[in-house]
């Protein structure tokens, strides 16, 4: 598991951590919006380190196996570079958001299956609140493609604040 940007100090004494997953999806910004909004309010002493993290899967998870002879092999430098990119991406949108309200924020974009990223982060900067958006999926999505949150929920050694978009700020 590499990290493309890893925290650099320790939260101030006193401060508690906080994670925010964040993906490309409008709705881990809304998440990310709404925290910034309620537990860093302007003018006021900041509780809180933020960590943003955002997990980018292997190049070969996404392809999936490669068989020999098909190609697929050939794939995989454009795939991880188109990953990459995509990662960049939303740490760049991340830290433009966050930069309106605080200064005292940390941006990780780390390899591997979101829900055990976010798990991870959790433990490797003690943090005491876990910030993910819900993306609302019906009982079959969830089933065929998972839930982070509702992983989260289960395996995060913390709080987790699950924040839900509401429909009409949808668009």
């Amino acid at each position: 598991m590499a990290e493309d940007e890893v925290s650099a100090a320790a939260p101030a004494p006193g401060k508690m951590t906080m994670v925010a997953g964040i993906d490309e999806s409008d709705h881990s910004f809304y998440a990310l919006e709404w925290a910034l909004q309620h537990f860093f309010p302007a003018g006021q002493p900041q509780q809180y380190r933020l960590v943003a993290v955002t997990a980018k899967p292997s190049a070969a998870s996404a392809v999936g196996l490669a068989v020999p002879g098909t190609g697929a092999a050939d794939v995989l430098p454009h795939v991880e570079a188109d990953l990459k990119r995509t990662a960049l991406r939303v740490v760049d949108r991340a830290r433009a958001l966050c930069a309106r309200v605080t200064d005292d924020a940390v941006f990780e974009a780390v390899e591997g299956d979101a829900r055990n990223v976010l798990c991870e982060a959790v433990e490797r900067h003690r943090a005491e609140v876990l910030v993910v958006g819900s993306h609302a999926y019906g009982a079959i999505k969830r089933a065929v493609l998972g839930s982070v949150s509702d992983y989260c929920a289960h395996h995060a050694h913390c709080t987790v604040m699950i924040v839900k978009k509401p429909k009409h700020n949808n668009s």
